[in-house]
């Protein structure tokens, strides 16, 4: 039954509504350790309960547990967010959102495992350069500029895999030569995930309900633009390239000038012979 009008429309926002929410509890569910990790860490810090030793152990915790947990579930999520972006909104969110975690989930958890030592990595080079070497600050902050960028990186890395079928190294590549070549884009997802986290801060309740599944929605839009921008570059580039064949093609049938009045001279020369044939 179809309904048209304004019940139409709020069937619809109704249905969206419910989608986005779904989608978003399942990621929830299958990033339960890590969430609850997470979420403990916030806690701590928020009441100043546990030290410095509980503090290094929940960080050590969020990155055994992130590339097995999160980084599995958000490729699942893209997977879902995936097939509404391109137009197909009746499939089955449930069974859309397995099948992605089950096909993705080994490229996802290796993704997880680089991207988690990586950050490790960067944030201690961070913490000392910045707090505990003065004059080496600027090297704390590239590196700080890089962490962003890796960070950003994750959206590509996220969309290319549940997009394309390539090898893990490939998705990797790709995902950081796509960042460093289309900034504006990347970046415009990372100011509208900071706008929605924002919001998130206000309304807790929304992490519960929509937010990673809006993030993953906008990351992956401007991932298909310009993936869709970049096909459509292709395109011309291989049309010019058969327009300029086609136009070598012909010119090379084309007789030259030179040609021309060889055949010339040889008719004149023919002419003559007949001229003389016919006095003789």
């Amino acid at each position: 039954m179809e309904f048209k009008g304004a019940m139409g429309g709020l069937y619809r926002i109704t249905e969206w509504i419910t989608r986005i929410a779904f989608s978003n509890i399942l990621w929830a569910l299958c990033s339960i350790p890590f969430l609850f990790a997470g979420i403990m860490k916030i806690l701590m810090l928020g009441s100043g309960a546990g030290g410095p030793n509980e503090q290094i152990m929940l960080n050590w915790v969020l990155g055994v547990f992130a590339p097995f947990t999160v980084f599995p579930a958000t490729s699942a999520l893209f997977t879902v967010v995936r097939k509404w972006v391109m137009g197909n909104t009746d499939v089955s969110t449930f069974r859309t959102f397995f099948q992605g975690y089950k096909e993705n989930y080994l490229k996802s958890m290796l993704g997880g495992l680089i991207y988690t030592l990586l950050f490790v990595v960067m944030y201690v080079d961070v913490t000392v350069y910045m707090t505990q070497m003065a004059n080496f600050k600027i090297i704390g902050i590239l590196m700080l500029v890089l962490m962003i960028i890796l960070f950003v990186s994750m959206f590509n890395f996220f969309s290319i895999v549940v997009h394309y079928q390539m090898t893990f190294k490939e998705v990797v590549t790709n995902s950081i030569l796509l960042t460093i070549a289309r900034p504006i884009r990347v970046f415009s997802t990372l100011i509208g995930a900071g706008v929605l986290l924002y919001i998130g801060l206000r309304y807790p309740v929304l992490y519960v309900l929509c937010i990673p599944t809006l993030i993953a929605m906008l990351a992956f839009f401007n991932f298909f633009a310009t993936y869709n921008k970049l096909q459509l570059q292709v395109e011309k580039k291989k049309l010019a390239e058969e327009q300029a064949a086609l136009e070598a093609a012909e010119n090379e049938g084309l007789p030259s000038d030179e040609d021309d009045e060889d055949e010339e001279d040889e008719d004149e020369e023919d002419n003559k012979a007949d001229r003389l044939s016919k006095r003789t």
